[in-house]
C-alpha cells in the first residue's frame, strides 16, 4: 500500500512550521534527518530541505516522525 502524502497549501505551510520549530530547538536539518533515519523513517537532508521550502509533499510517516523527534503536536505543525 502506498503511503499517504500530505500536500502543503498557502494557508497551512507545514514546511515553514517544521523549520520554525526545528530552529527553536536548535536542531540542524542534518541532525533531524539522522534522528528520523534512526526511527526507520526515510528522510535525507535534501528531502527535508524540499519539504521545508514547500516544494515536496510530506509523507504521513515523515510528519509523525518529525512530530515525535521535535516533541511537538500536529496542531503546531499544521497551523
Amino acid at each position: 500500500m502506498q503511503e499517504q502524502k500530505i500536500k502543503q497549501d498557502t494557508e497551512i505551510n507545514i514546511g515553514a512550521n517544521i523549520r520554525k520549530i526545528r530552529k527553536a530547538y536548535g536542531i540542524g536539518q542534518t541532525q533531524l534527518a539522522l534522528k528520523l533515519q534512526l526511527l526507520g523513517i526515510d528522510m535525507t537532508r535534501e528531502t527535508l530541505v524540499k519539504i521545508e521550502r514547500g516544494i515536496q509533499h510530506i509523507q504521513a510517516s515523515q510528519l509523525r516522525g518529525i512530530r515525535d523527534v521535535l516533541q511537538t503536536t500536529y496542531d503546531e505543525l499544521l497551523k
